[in-house]
């Protein structure tokens, strides 16, 4: 059970490391782009938990958070399953806005537990090879690769909001 318990810290990390980035941020600084054509520290945290919840939700089985809780009114948007940000264009980057810190990490702890539970109670080596469909890329992986890419991603996209809240806060803002 022991690389169960890293996949986890994983993605607890990622979960630490956007609490750190959202920390004190007004709604305002949220939604500020460094560019017209950039993408907002909200867009980017909005973006990361919508992967989560739908990737993790196509590999469970289970309809996303996202509309079985309707965080989606929480949110100020459409009750679409579709919707994570991928594809969106400038004009729509522009458009959206993130509500407060607290809302967006309420919602990524509750993917948290999904996928904690998940890794506790299913994931197996079985499961790793198992092919997983994804209908909104319509393309099938194993677990693992679904995983890994969830895992990179999210990595890499609050990597990206740690960058947009240097650019917008200066250097130190994380106190090192």
């Amino acid at each position: 059970m022991e690389w169960q318990l890293l996949i986890s810290d994983l993605f607890i990390r990622i979960a630490e490391e956007l609490e750190r980035v959202l920390g004190g941020l007004t709604v305002d600084e949220l939604n500020q782009q460094p560019r017209p054509d950039c993408n907002s520290i909200g867009w980017l945290a909005w973006h990361l938990t919508r992967s989560h919840d739908r990737n993790m939700s196509e590999i469970v089985g289970k309809e996303q958070l996202w509309i079985r809780d309707k965080w989606y009114a929480r949110f100020n948007r459409a009750p679409d399953p579709a919707e994570t940000g991928v594809g969106h264009s400038t004009e729509e980057v522009a458009t959206f806005k993130a509500p407060d810190s607290k809302t967006i990490l309420e919602y990524h702890h509750a993917i948290l537990e999904r996928i904690s539970d998940y890794i506790s109670n299913t994931l197996s080596e079985t499961e790793l090879d198992r092919e997983a469909y994804s209908p909104t890329f319509r393309n099938t992986n194993t677990v693992r690769r679904r995983l890994l890419g969830v895992i990179s991603e999210g990595f890499q996209h609050v990597g990206q909001a740690a960058y947009v809240r240097g650019l917008l806060k200066g250097k130190g803002w994380l106190g090192r």
